[in-house]
C-alpha cells in the first residue's frame, strides 16, 4: 500500500484526492522534529507547506519516501540538494497561488501610492489629516518587474488594466513572450534608472541573492516605491530603511523577510514603510488551490510516475508517462550495459535519439539512461539523484535529437567517453515496448537483454563457438540465447549470451584464457 503523510495544515480536499486514488494518507500536522523523524521512514510520500523542514537529516531517516511536494512555490524548508542526493523527487504547485500573490502586490502598490494603512492609523485616531496623506496616480506610471514568469506576467497584465508602462528584467523571458505580455524587456541598470515602482517575481537564488543591494538601490530613480511579494533576501533590509529615512525611496512594501518569522526588522516603524506577514498566498481560494494540485501531482507521481512541476527531475506529463515509459526502459538499460562496459574515468555520456524517439520528450529518457551508467558507481542511484552524481564526478551529459533516416522506426544510442575511448550502444524497440540492443561498439548486433548476460570480444575464427560452448556447458551453465555480430569474416566479433546460471569468476577467467578472446564480462540487467 502507497502511504503518504501530510505533515502540515492543509484543506481537507488534498486528504481526499490521496483516498480516492487508493492511497493511505495520514494528517498529522504539527509534530515536533523527532516525532516526525521517528515515523517518516513509513511512507511513499510527504506533503507540506512551509512550517515543516525537510532537513538532510530528516530525509536520512526516510528509507522508503519517494517524493516531497510542497503546497506553495518556495521551498526553502526542504533541502532540494540532499533530497536529490537521495533519489526523492521534489515538486511543488507554482500555479496555484499566482492569481493570488499577484493580486497582494498589486494591493500593497495601491496601498503605497495612497498611503492606505497610515492614513487609516490616523483616522482612527481621531485625526482628520486630509493634507498630509497627499498621494500618487498609478495610471501612466512605469512599473519594473524584477522577474517575469508566472506571477510576474500577471502582475503585467493587471498593470496594463491600470494604464501603466510595463518593464521587466528577466534572463529567461524570450523576446516573443515580452512582446505576447506587451512588456519592454530591459536590463537590471535600465529598469532601476526608469521605474517609478518596482515589484520582484524572481526566486531566491546565489544570482539573486540582494539583488536590490545598496549600490542597486542607490541606482534607482529618486520617489520609487519597491514591492517584495517574492522571497526574503532579494533586498537589503538595512539599506533599505536608509533610503526610506533619506527620502530616496519613497515607500517600501513588503510581504517576505530575510528571517521568518520576522519578529524584528530594521524596516519596523519606518515611516512610509508597508509589512505584512507572507500572506501572498493566503486566500481561501489559493489554499484549496495548491492542496488540490499537490495531492494530484503526488498521486500521479506514485501511481503513474508522471512528474510534474519537480525541482530535481524532467517534468513527465501523466498522457506522455505510458509512452514514455518503454523508451525510458531502453534508454535505462542501454546505459546499465554501457556502464558496465566502461567502469574507469567516464568524461562525458551522450544521449542520442532518432525516428520516434526523437519526437518525444527526451530528457527523461537522458536521466534513465544516466542512470543506468551511474549504476556502476552506486547501487542506491536512480533517475533523481544520477544527474546529481554525473555533476559530482564532472561527467558532462549530452541529449542530442536526430533528424535522418535510420534503419529502425525508432531508435536510441547512449555513448560513454573516458580520456582513452569510447563506447555506445545502440538499440530499439520491439513491437512498441520490448527493448532490444542493435549496435555495440559499432558492430550490428540483434539481442534481447536478459537478467544474466555474457558479453565477448573474439576473433572471429572456426571453432571457438564450440569452445566456448564445451566450457559453459562443464560449469553446468545453460545457455538461454545466443546473439553474435562482426566487423568483417575473419575479424572482430562480438558475442552475446544470455545465461541460466551465474557465471563465478574462475569460470570467466577461463574464458578470457580461450583462444582468440580479446575481452570477457559478466552482465547484469
Amino acid at each position: 500500500m502507497v502511504r503518504v503523510l501530510i505533515s502540515d495544515r492543509m484543506s481537507p480536499k488534498a486528504a481526499e484526492i490521496f483516498r480516492a486514488r487508493g492511497i493511505e494518507v495520514d494528517e498529522k500536522p504539527g509534530l515536533a522534529k523527532e516525532e516526525l523523524k521517528a515515523i517518516i521512514g513509513e511512507y511513499d510520500g510527504l506533503a507540506v507547506r512551509s512550517a515543516t523542514k525537510v532537513t538532510a537529516d530528516l530525509l536520512a531517516a526516510a528509507k522508503r519516501l519517494k517524493v516531497v511536494g510542497r503546497a506553495g512555490i518556495g521551498v526553502d524548508n526542504i533541502d532540494v540538494a540532499a533530497a536529490s542526493a537521495r533519489g526523492i523527487v521534489v515538486m511543488n504547485t507554482p500555479f496555484g497561488n499566482s492569481i493570488t500573490t499577484a493580486e497582494h502586490a498589486i494591493a500593497l502598490m495601491f496601498a503605497l501610492a495612497r498611503d492606505i494603512p497610515e492614513a487609516d492609523r490616523s483616522t482612527q485616531a481621531g485625526k482628520w489629516e486630509k493634507n498630509r496623506f497627499m498621494g500618487v496616480e498609478l495610471t501612466a506610471k512605469t512599473l519594473g518587474l524584477i522577474g517575469c514568469g508566472n506571477i510576474g506576467s500577471i502582475v503585467a497584465d493587471r498593470a496594463h488594466g491600470l494604464r501603466m508602462k510595463v518593464l521587466a528584467c528577466d534572463p529567461f523571458l524570450p523576446p516573443e513572450r515580452a512582446q505576447a505580455l506587451g512588456v519592454e524587456k530591459v536590463g537590471l541598470d535600465e529598469l532601476l534608472a526608469r521605474a517609478d515602482f518596482i515589484s520582484l517575481h524572481t526566486p531566491l537564488t546565489e544570482s539573486t541573492r540582494n539583488i536590490l543591494s545598496r549600490e542597486n538601490l542607490l541606482r534607482t530613480k529618486r520617489g520609487v516605491r519597491i514591492i517584495n511579494c517574492a522571497r526574503g533576501g532579494l533586498i537589503d533590509e538595512a539599506a533599505l530603511k536608509e533610503l526610506l529615512d533619506s527620502g530616496h525611496v519613497a515607500g517600501a512594501a513588503l510581504d517576505v523577510f530575510a528571517e521568518e518569522p520576522a519578529h524584528s526588522s530594521p524596516l519596523f516603524g519606518t515611516p512610509n514603510f508597508i509589512s505584512t506577514p507572507h500572506l501572498g498566498a493566503s486566500t481561501a481560494e489559493a489554499q484549496v488551490n495548491v492542496a488540490i494540485q499537490v495531492a494530484e501531482q503526488m498521486s500521479n507521481f506514485l501511481l503513474t510516475g508522471a512528474i510534474e512541476n519537480a525541482l530535481n527531475m524532467p517534468s513527465v506529463s501523466a498522457e506522455e508517462a505510458p509512452r514514455l515509459r518503454p523508451y525510458m526502459a531502453l534508454a535505462e538499460k542501454l546505459g546499465t550495459l554501457v556502464g558496465q562496459l566502461e567502469t574507469g574515468d567516464i568524461r562525458a555520456i551522450t544521449i542520442e535519439a532518432e525516428g520516434a524517439a526523437a519526437e518525444l520528450n527526451i530528457k527523461p529518457m537522458a536521466a534513465a539512461a544516466v542512470a543506468g551508467v551511474m549504476r556502476a558507481f552506486s547501487d542506491t542511484v536512480n533517475m533523481v539523484n544520477a544527474p546529481f552524481l554525473a555533476r559530482e564526478r564532472n561527467i558532462e551529459v549530452t541529449e542530442v535529437r536526430h533528424e535522418r533516416d535510420t534503419d529502425y522506426q525508432t531508435l536510441l544510442a547512449v555513448t560513454v567517453r573516458t580520456p582513452e575511448d569510447e563506447h555506445r550502444v545502440a538499440g530499439t524497440l520491439f513491437a512498441g515496448s520490448m527493448p532490444r540492443l542493435v549496435e555495440m561498439m559499432g558492430i550490428k548486433v540483434e539481442a534481447d537483454f536478459a537478467p544474466r548476460m555474457l558479453f565477448i570480444v573474439n576473433e572471429d575464427k572456426p571453432g571457438f563457438i564450440g569452445r566456448l560452448g564445451s566450457a559453459l556447458g562443464d560449469a553446468g551453465v545453460n545457455i538461454g540465447t545466443f546473439h553474435l555480430g562482426r566487423r568483417a569474416a575473419g575479424g572482430e566479433a562480438i558475442l552475446l549470451l544470455s545465461v541460466d546460471q551465474p557465471i563465478p569468476d574462475p569460470l570467466r577467467w577461463q574464458i578470457c584464457r580461450l583462444p582468440g578472446v580479446r575481452i570477457a564480462k559478466t552482465l547484469a540487467f
